[in-house]
């Protein structure tokens, strides 16, 4: 397929904001069993989810470079009962719109205790506001996945592995992004997220490289035989017809030539995963904060690439015909 690069960067930036946040609430949830320290409301919490907010923002915004008719977006919404892209459109804004009420809360200070769990654990109104934001942020990471995963005919897609990779994947960077935060704000929980940065970094890692493994070994059910109905063993295509290229062949192959396209992995298998590791490794070690700034702008750079390689890796049927060019 060919990659778009407004969806490269939608299903990116919203990753990371998905990502961010959850780092935030768990954050939250750990300081109010007191397995960490309470965190300053408005600096860290306010600040932070504003930063979610901007990078979901951002997502979105790149979303309408890929519309023909931008005017008419909304109108992605009236098929959420069948599709999953629907869905996205639905639950994005509202995540979106979520996350900004969870960040207002803590910035302006307006968060009443609602009640208290065996008198020891208050729980006030964030808590809930980020328990069911939680739940749209998974509920997104669905969605996204979903979009692609659902297409069967393209079986490097037609995964669980796909929506594991992108929960995981989004997860990661924003837990990252999330370190670089709180050791700019000089907080006691850089430590705590820089841990599951590194964790959800290697379990990426191995959910990913399995699904190269997996589309590596693919036996695709479509073949020019079962095309054009004859069973001949051997089948060679001379002509398409014309000599030009067309929609067909611009929309359903990424144009790139196999070394690129081998790069295109390895550079993303590098950027991803272990040299994010080493950085937020090394910035835990000695507490160099630029290390986990660096760690990010790495990872999501090789994001970038990885997306970029997983729309082109699938192999629409069509190119059966459209293989000469």
């Amino acid at each position: 397929m060919h990659p778009a690069f407004s969806v490269v960067f939608l299903t990116t930036l919203i990753g990371v904001g998905q990502g961010l946040f959850l780092a935030l609430y768990t954050g939250q949830l750990y300081s109010v069993v007191k397995v960490l320290p309470v965190q300053d409301s408005a600096t860290f919490y306010g600040v932070g989810s504003a930063i979610a907010v901007a990078f979901l923002a951002a997502g979105l915004l790149a979303s309408f470079f890929h519309l023909g008719h931008p005017e008419r977006a909304w109108r992605a919404i009236a098929r959420w009962r069948t599709s999953w892209l629907s869905r996205e459109v639905i639950v994005l804004p509202a995540f979106m719109g979520m996350t900004a009420l969870y960040g207002l809360v803590h910035y302006s200070g307006w968060n009443p205790v609602l009640f208290t769990f065996r008198e020891t654990f208050e729980v006030d109104l964030s808590l809930i506001i980020g328990a069911l934001n939680t739940a749209l942020a998974f509920t997104l990471f669905l969605c996204t996945a979903m979009i692609y995963a659902c297409i069967k005919f393209l079986q490097e897609w037609a995964t669980p592995l796909t929506v594991v990779n992108y929960t995981l994947l989004g997860s990661a960077s924003g837990f990252t992004l999330a370190t670089a935060f709180a050791a700019y704000q000089g907080s006691e929980l850089t430590p705590f997220y820089g841990g599951w940065a590194i964790i959800l970094t290697l379990a990426a890692f191995i959910t990913r490289v399995s699904s190269l493994v997996r589309n590596a070994r693919i036996r695709h059910k479509s073949t020019l035989q079962t095309a054009i109905g004859i069973r001949h063993e051997r089948i060679v295509q001379k002509a398409q017809g014309f000599m030009t290229g067309s929609f067909n062949t611009r929309e359903f192959f990424h144009g790139a030539s196999a070394p690129v396209f081998s790069l295109v992995k390895w550079v993303f298998l590098v950027a991803v995963f272990p040299l994010p590791i080493v950085f937020l490794a090394i910035g835990l070690g000695p507490g160099v904060a630029t290390a986990f700034v660096i760690a990010f702008a790495i990872q999501y750079l090789g994001l970038l690439a990885e997306r970029w390689y997983f729309f082109a890796q699938s192999n629409h049927p069509q190119n059966l015909y459209y293989q000469t060019v």
